[in-house]
């Protein structure tokens, strides 16, 4: 079966919210949403899962919408940083030498208060649970870009659970074999949404 891990689009800047952050998406967010959901139309896509994030939600739901499906929300496919009271996109953290992306670009989340082992090991658990859903299948998994590192990192063998940046709406394809055989066909396509991005 074929999996298409793709990143929640573009979502609004949120800092200290007194709870967690669980931003919707902005204008260009909506459009970058669109604009993949387009994308997809092409492709024949069997069902749609979303991690219970806002962001990840609305662009699984643009998605939907298009090959006219409901979404499967899982927990598991949830960010590292769901219980952060901010999001503030990776791009301004980087910009700035922001602590929280340091300790990303270190791969460090134990300095983010995150169990790296745990959170490695819930991706790993929700991915398997959807290839075994959808036997044969071509199934779009909007979530996130921790989610999608830790699990390419775990298909490729890596070390490291933070080794690329995926863009806003990027599409990023693993094969799953009957067999157990997972590969990694392509990270970080953005044809689709070039111009919608930063």
């Amino acid at each position: 079966m074929d999996l298409l891990l793709i990143r929640h689009a573009e979502p609004v800047r949120i800092v200290d919210a007194g709870a967690p952050a669980d931003p919707p998406l902005q204008d260009r967010g909506g459009l970058q949403a669109e604009a993949l959901a387009a994308w997809l139309a092409d492709e024949h896509l069997d069902a749609v899962w979303s991690s219970p994030m806002r962001r990840a939600r609305e662009t699984a739901a643009a998605i939907a919408a298009r090959v006219g499906m409901e979404v499967v929300v899982d927990e598991g496919l949830a960010e590292f940083d769901r219980e952060a009271t901010s999001y503030v996109p990776l791009e301004e953290l980087k910009a700035t030498r922001d602590q929280r992306w340091v300790a990303m670009a270190e791969d460090n989340l134990a300095e983010l208060d995150v169990d790296t082992e745990a959170f490695r090991a819930g991706v790993v658990g929700a991915m398997e649970r959807i290839i075994s859903a959808n036997p044969g299948r071509t199934v779009a998994v909007v979530c996130h870009g921790g989610v999608i590192n830790a699990y390419a990192a775990h298909v490729l063998g890596i070390e490291r659970t933070l080794f690329f940046e995926p863009r806003y709406a990027s599409i990023n394809r693993v094969a799953a074999s009957r067999g157990g055989v997972r590969s990694v066909v392509s990270l970080n396509e953005t044809a689709h949404v070039r111009r919608l991005l930063t």
